[in-house]
């Protein structure tokens, strides 16, 4: 088993619920949330990120609206909605469960 991987796998399962945290805290560009996630070593690309923004969208977790731009196109910005908001608030219990578990397994 490669160490990569695993790890690409556990990023993978972890990036909806960082986008989510990202847009809890303001609404973003595409591209200020790739840069968030490339800070914080969440590497991903804009070929996996709008699919996935596109999925949360139809889910209702997510809306967007366009803004003018001084320096190009027209921007899509991302917003939780209601739905959404409250989504990202049951995952924030989940992910401190799930993270009290591992280390409760770690350390026993």
């Amino acid at each position: 088993m490669k160490l990569e991987n695993t790890k690409a796998q556990m990023r993978k399962g972890v990036l909806e619920y960082c986008i989510l945290a990202i847009l809890s805290r303001s609404d973003k560009y595409a591209s200020d949330i790739i840069k968030e996630l490339k800070e914080a070593k969440m590497i991903v690309v804009e070929g996996t990120l709008y699919p996935l923004l596109t999925r949360l969208k139809n889910a209702g977790l997510l809306s967007y609206r366009w803004e003018e731009s001084t320096q190009g196109p027209p921007r899509k910005y991302y917003e939780l909605t209601e739905e959404g908001k409250s989504f990202q608030n049951e995952l924030d219990v989940s992910w401190n469960e799930l993270v009290d578990a591992v280390a409760h397994i770690k350390n026993s």
